[in-house]
Parts: C-alpha cells; structure tokens; sequence
C-alpha cells in the first residue's frame, strides 16, 4: 500500500499525531501538509522534509524524527495547484486546525481546497476513495466540516469519501518558550525554527467505523467505534471535566505545573474519588446500554486512573495555568463542569467534588471578566437557561463549601 496522507495545519496534533502515525506504518508513500505559515513551510522544505517531535513517556522524554513531509502554503498559487492534486490523490486527510470555526474561512478556506481535490475523484475512476478525519476539539467536527464542503460540491461526496469523526485524549502542545527548550532539552521542530512539538506518549485514538467502498485504513493503530458519540462524551465530560478541576485546585493552591500536582495525594485522591464517584457515576449511568468495557465499574476504573497519571506526567510539564484558561467557557452550561455535574445529579449523586472545583474556577472567571460577584457571573454565564434548571446548580456553586 503505496497511499498518500494529506493534512491541514501543522500544529501539535497534525506534526506530533497524524504525520508521525502516517509515517511510523509504512503505509504511505507521500507525506502531505497544508500551512499557512510561510515560515514553518519553508523551514520544512530547508530541511528536506525532515522535523522532529518530542514525546513525553512515562519515564523519560523521547524523540521521534519524521521524513519526507512536503509542505504547502495554499495562499500561494502554485502550491496550491499542488495541494489539489495530492488531495485528489489521497486516502487518508485530516484537519487539524484550531477550531472548526475555520473550516471555510478567509482566502486559504479549507473546504474549499478539500473539495475541489475531493471533487477530482468523481471523475477519475483510478483516484482512491477517502476517508477525511476532522481532528479539531469538538463532537459534530466531521460533520461541521462535511457541511462547510457541500457550499462548494453540493451534490455531496458518497459512495467515494467518508468524514470521520475522531476521539483524541492526547496532550499535545507547541512550545514557544526558548528557555523552556532550552532547559528541558526539548529538540525544535526543524533547524533554526524556535518552536517545538511536545506529546504524550499515549495513542488510543478512537475514529469511526464508516468507510467508502474499496478503502483500505493506512492508519492502522487507531480504534474504530460504530458510534463515537459515547466515547466523546466520556473524553470531554470525564478527562477534560477532571483535568479542569484539578487545574483550578491546583491553581487555588499556587501550584505552577501540573506534575506537581502529582505530589500532592490529598488533591490527587480528591480527584480520584470525583472522577469515579461523580463523573464516572453519570457516564456509566448514561451510557449503561452500551456494549463497551470502558463503561463497566472495572473499565471505567480502568480509564481514570490511566488518565490521572497522564494529566500528571512530569515530561509534559504542563502549566496549570494552560489547563485553567478561559474559566467563563469552562462554566458555560454545555461545556465540561456543568455538563459532568448534570450527568452525576441525573444519575442521583450529589456532585460536590465538581461543585468544589467549579466554584474556584467561577472565582477566576469573575477576576477576569470584571464580574462583581459570583451571582452576577451565573446570570451572564447562564442567561438562556432556565431558572428551575439552574437552581440546584446555582446552589452548589454558591454555597460555601463544607
């Protein structure tokens, strides 16, 4: 098998997960990515298509060097005659911007180049059938991204490409720090580029199921689910929701590194104990029906207690001031903290661990955005939900803690 992989944006997910998993199985014979940055892109040409990533293990900090990427800004016209043709070419692409908000935005929109090479396979019988994984954090990204491709094919892109939806729990970051690099010995990117990859060793990615007709995965360590929906949930309403309270107890307690948290087994065990008893409680219950080890007592266990030590490795050494970012999205209604605390009360647990970590990132949030108080934050935060709804939850939040 002799494919070629085609990725969007060269950020930490696409060089330090989807570049180096095409490259590690042989399967492909071309390496392709699509950036905007003329400078990262020339960086990567200078070097011969050759970049580095470091991966934080369990023990140790490795490094891993992946060959043969070409690069391609789509802003500049001759590259981007090239773009369409190895998109044409493809049978695995990805996306993997900063949010899917720019799936078709500004002159380099990606839903436009992606279809007009996607396009190409419906007319040439010997182009391979494709699947396009969507790789931004958010559950509908395939299908937000599907969307944003039928403005310019509208007769859609069946039976010959698929848009899969993905799970991505890996901690992945750009280091722009060059006395972080320095001092850490991390390897950058390419020679004389001041950034650097940093990933966790971890690579349980889940994608779905669903193939075109005649596609053979080249990817072939990920884990397909027929229904991903559950897996995302647990992601964002267990690791992600967990992540955040523990950043926020740590930040409270002006912990600077999320590894030194690690040292902390009265904050760790407080985590454990949520993770399991709280969001655990409500997945479970949630998700009782489907037929899957992680939602069993013992798989549940299982996932969380891979995840705290995760969130916790000293290699990564992530800042909890990264992990805390933005509290007043964190508290939105549908995001993480409250979406874990609504699963944990529907499941008839009193979710006071969450509640904990929730009230101190409600603090944060009303430092930053000039809140007078913590009642007047709920109002703007929570403004188009109900007043029944929010009551329970506007008293855990409200209440002094025991």
């Amino acid at each position: 098998m002799e494919g070629t992989f085609v990725g969007f944006g060269f950020g930490a997910i696409q060089g330090g997960l989807f570049l180096p998993e095409a490259f590690r199985s042989g399967n492909f014979g071309r390496l392709v990515v699509s950036e905007i940055d003329q400078e990262s892109v020339d960086h990567l040409r200078a070097s011969g298509g050759v970049y580095s990533c470091n991966v934080a293990c369990e023990s140790s900090l490795a490094r891993i060097e992946i060959a043969g990427v070409e690069a391609y800004n789509p802003l500049v016209e001759d590259d981007r005659r090239k773009l369409v043709d190895a998109i044409s070419e493809a049978s695995e692409l990805c996306t993997a911007l900063p949010s899917f908000k720019l799936y078709d935005s500004g002159p380099a929109s990606v839903a436009s180049l992606l279809s007009e090479g996607l396009d190409r396979k419906f007319s040439r019988e010997n182009l391979p059938p494709a699947v396009v994984y969507a790789a931004e954090n958010d559950s509908r990204a395939a299908s937000r991204l599907h969307e944003a491709c039928l403005k310019y094919r509208s007769e859609g892109f069946a039976p010959r490409v698929a848009f899969s939806e993905t799970v991505i729990a890996k901690m992945c970051s750009v280091v722009t720090d060059l006395e972080r690099i320095r001092d850490e010995g991390l390897i950058p990117i390419a020679d004389r580029l001041s950034t650097a990859f940093l990933v966790e060793a971890y690579d349980r990615i889940l994608v779905e199921e669903k193939m075109p007709e005649g596609f053979e995965r080249g990817l072939d360590r990920f884990v397909t689910k027929t229904d991903l929906d559950p897996f995302a949930q647990t992601k964002f309403l267990g690791h992600n929701a967990l992540h955040a309270m523990l950043g926020y107890l740590a930040k409270a307690r002006g912990i600077n590194f999320m590894h030194e948290v690690g040292k902390d087994s009265i904050l760790m065990e407080k985590t454990r104990a949520t993770f399991l008893g709280e969001a655990g409680t409500g997945l479970r219950k949630e998700y009782a029906e489907v037929q899957d080890e992680l939602f069993t007592e013992a798989g549940f266990r299982a996932y969380a207690e891979d995840a705290l030590v995760r969130m916790v490795n000293p290699f990564l050494r992530d800042s909890v001031e990264r992990v805390t970012r933005d509290p007043a999205r964190k508290l939105g209604w549908e995001d993480r903290l409250l979406g874990a605390m609504k699963l944990a009360r529907r499941a008839g647990v009193e979710p006071k661990g969450l509640a904990e970590g929730a009230r101190v990132a409600l603090r944060f949030a009303c430092q930053e955005e000039g809140w007078g108080s913590a009642t007047h934050a709920l109002d703007e935060l929570w403004k188009e939900v109900s007043a029944e709804e929010q009551a329970p939850f506007r008293d855990l939040l409200l209440s002094s803690p025991n």
